[in-house]
């Protein structure tokens, strides 16, 4: 066993702890970045003027009637730009364009003392712009061919002989849609600059040092100048990785040239259209089986909607490629893809990043083969798992592929699927108008970073004569729990009491260069540069009181808030005292602790290594109803088994897997975004802008009945504390809503019918499914009717 995963006993990690904000959360009295406006006195309100055209050349823009609207104090226009006029990495997305790319695109702000002048500021703002040709959707790009970025791919095995040898060969498609975040805090920043021109930004940001580093180089400063901090987000899901830095830097540059505080905080309607959702995917598949179905070869090209730029869309589509193969070994294989650049707000991370699009594409086809090779959908996966010394197609080994069989087996017998299958069938026998169907699918999801630099963390923990600790780490809270298993891995770091330590707000001047809390990787990263930190330290300390107990630090144990010696004796140092006295002699009581993922190599290029530190599995089982009139469908049962190693804090898990799992439902079956399509006035607008037409899951959505386990004995070793990281994977657990769905449209019809299913598959999608399955039904009635018919009659 590792040292970094070795859990020593007395351990408050893995204790079932409420999140440390709970109590904040529930009362109200947490503070988010916008409710820190009611703390600062002289603050500006920014406003966007947003162009409503899907593509055009700007002509002309006339700030001047804004200005003398009463309260308005100024226009942020590029000419207020003293460093870069672009808020992307990538430098393809100008602060301030020239040029609308897409329908809402902002082209300048309004500051002035109140929102409602800000607001009636922005209205006054004159913009004439020559319209320019536009592709709205991703159809209409592929045809174009407006493509952006990388175009990847993966291969493996030889793709010829291997289709030469398929007993079966099918051939399909499948697009699905995008996904709005609506996380419940919508972008906001609050910008401050002191006495020396120190900036100071409070953001609703996953990425601090990202927008520290964009906030500088729209400013013309070095990244030493501006401190970054996030106190919390309310909500991030990867919608706040990238485009936060940008209202970050409008706020930071009004704050500059005006010296007031500025405050930006979109609206709800402004977030919708202003910001990227989950790419959409297009993709095309040919796959061959041999003849009991297992999978030979699969040839997928995979196109997705990057939007107007690139922002993470080159990661994201690598990550999908990675993760077509989900839980199946494909001997032969090559997987394709590229960024369509559509006018669109640019898409983004999204819970999953990438993985969920690629896996849905796997999960898609075997759900339409099964019926057409005979088998079962159940076991058509099952006789495709991963075994042991097998590779993915990018080349890295599956370790513990037990683990796949082992979730499945645990939800199959837990789930009582064998019954519960017998009784469905007498059920949809029974009932002519009224189906149910059940299925299960699983996971296999890569933790760690694409780019492999990313796969770090540091750490600052500071102890005080008191013997209180206050620890800073890199990582956000968003409401995921970071900081609670943070506070729970230094405290049994340290070895004291959880109510000894507190956490502080996360901000760049504290902990330098950290990565995005993304990619399911806050806890391993940060947990382990914690755990660093606090090891140094506990060695000190060791020293000092191996002198007051006479005995060697080697033998001393600081355990439960008290240092002793091993053997006999009841000799002990109270940690308080333990402190003093390090304090006394000069003992440094402060360390920086760092971490680094060792392990992983990935070629870009060839999109060929390791790129994972390991992979967490899962498995869910779905029960479903689907009426046969409206296609309207109640989720009836969810049984789920999931694999997050030896869990850091299970409620905290638990309610990652739960909230995971109804994310990608919604996804799945309800979040239908639409655009404007047509070639009037109003082409590329989002009509989908709030939760009036964006249906979101709710508790009339949540299963009637939701049961969740965690796989025991599953320590993953080389992992801090033995923990696996439970953010992204239960998502794609999700995938058995919807293949439970098509189970049901399906037995509308004959035994052995294909249903094609919508994504997402909406009452309306799952209508028109059921109503295919009854037409093919009534078509082999037909025939058979035909085939009985004496000939001449």
């Amino acid at each position: 066993m590792s040292h970094l995963s070795q859990r020593p006993e007395h351990a408050v990690v893995g204790l079932a702890l409420p999140h440390e904000s709970a109590a904040l959360h529930v009362t109200g009295t947490a503070l988010y970045t916008d409710d820190l406006v009611y703390r600062t006195k002289d603050v500006l309100h920014a406003y966007p003027v947003q162009v409503p055209h899907a593509h055009g050349r700007i002509t002309s823009l006339r700030t001047e009637p804004a200005l003398r609207v009463p309260g308005v104090v100024r226009v942020l226009t590029a000419a207020d730009v003293p460093g870069i006029n672009d808020a992307g990495v990538k430098h393809d997305e100008p602060l301030f364009p020239t040029e609308v790319c897409f329908h809402g695109h902002a082209v300048c702000w309004v500051l002035a003392e109140s929102l409602e002048a800000a607001r009636l500021g922005a209205a006054a703002v004159e913009v004439e712009v020559e319209p320019l040709p536009s592709f709205v959707t991703l159809e209409e790009a592929i045809a174009a061919e407006s493509f952006q970025g990388a175009r990847p791919e993966v291969r493996c095995g030889d793709l010829e002989s291997g289709f030469a040898a398929a007993a079966h060969v099918f051939t399909g498609e499948i697009q699905f849609a995008d996904q709005e975040h609506f996380y419940l805090e919508t972008h906001a920043a609050l910008a401050h600059v002191d006495e020396g021109g120190q900036v100071f930004v409070q953001s609703s940001t996953q990425h601090p040092s990202e927008t520290q580093e964009i906030v500088a180089h729209v400013l013309g400063l070095h990244n030493h100048e501006v401190t970054v901090q996030c106190l919390r987000m309310g909500g991030g899901f990867g919608g706040k990785e990238m485009q936060p830095h940008g209202f970050a830097a409008i706020a930071a540059l009004g704050a500059t040239l005006t010296g007031r505080p500025v405050r930006l905080r979109l609206n709800r309607t402004q977030d919708l259209t202003m910001s990227g959702k989950r790419h959409g995917f297009h993709a095309r598949w040919r796959v061959g089986f041999d003849a009991d179905g297992r999978v030979l070869a699969l040839d997928a090209t995979l196109t997705s909607d990057g939007g107007w730029s690139l922002d993470l869309s080159e990661p994201v589509l690598a990550r999908a490629l990675c993760h077509v193969d989900n839980l199946y070994w494909i001997p032969n294989a090559r997987f394709r893809g590229r960024i369509a650049k559509t006018n669109k707000p640019s898409n983004t991370a999204f819970r999953g990043f990438g993985g969920p699009q690629g896996m849905l594409v796997m999960e898609d086809l075997l759900g339409r083969c099964a019926p057409l090779l005979g088998l079962d959908p159940m076991e058509l996966r099952r006789r495709n798992f991963y075994r042991a010394g097998q590779s993915t197609p990018y080349g890295q080994l599956v370790r513990h592929p037990e683990r796949i069989t082992d979730t499945w087996d645990q939800v199959v017998a837990n789930g009582e699927i064998a019954r519960r299958t017998r009784e469905i069938a007498a059920f949809n026998a029974e009932h002519r108008h009224v189906k149910r169907g059940l299925a299960v699918t699983g996971v296999k999801f890569g933790i760690s970073f694409n780019l492999t630099a990313f796969n770090q963390a540091g750490a600052l923990v500071l102890i005080y004569k008191d013997g209180s600790v206050l620890i800073n780490h890199g990582g956000t809270e968003m409401g995921q729990g970071l900081h609670t298993k943070m506070l729970q891995v230094a405290a049994t770091t340290l070895g004291i009491p959880l109510h000894k330590v507190r956490l502080a707000p996360t901000r760049t001047d504290k902990v330098p260069n950290t990565s995005a809390t993304a990619a399911s990787s806050g806890a391993d990263l940060n947990g382990a540069a914690v755990k660093n930190a606090c090891e140094q330290l506990r060695e000190r300390l060791a020293r000092v009181a191996a002198t007051r107990l006479g005995v060697d630090a080697s033998d001393v144990r600081i355990a439960e808030g008290v240092a002793r010696a091993i053997g006999p004796g009841d000799a002990q140092v109270a940690w308080d005292d333990l402190v003093r006295t390090a304090y006394l002699q000069r003992v440094q009581l402060s360390a920086a602790g760092f971490y680094r993922t060792e392990g992983l190599h990935w070629d870009a290029k060839t999109m060929h290594g390791s790129p994972f530190k390991y992979f967490a599995y899962g498995s869910a089982a779905t029960e479903v109803e689907v009426d046969g009139f409206t296609g309207a469908y109640r989720v009836r049962r969810v049984d789920i088994v999931h694999d997050v190693g030896d869990s850091l804090s299970p409620l905290i898990d638990i309610g990652q897997i739960e909230g995971g799992f109804v994310q990608g439902a919604g996804w799945l079956t309800l979040e239908d975004i639409r655009w404007d399509t047509g070639d009037g006035p109003g082409r590329g607008r989002l009509l989908t802008q709030a939760a009036s037409t964006y249906k979101l899951p709710s508790f009339s959505e949540m299963p009637e009945v939701f049961n969740v386990s965690l796989l025991s004995h599953a320590h993953e070793d080389g992992a801090v504390y033995g923990s696996k990281a439970v953010g992204e994977p239960p998502l794609m657990l999700a995938f058995s809503v919807r293949e439970a769905l098509r189970q049901a449209a399906a037995a509308f019809g004959p035994a052995g019918v294909s249903v094609d299913l919508g994504a997402p598959a909406t009452p309306e999608a799952v209508y028109w499914a059921l109503d295919a399955a009854r037409r093919a039904g009534a078509a082999a009635d037909e025939f058979a009717a035909g085939e009985s018919v004496p000939a001449g009659a």
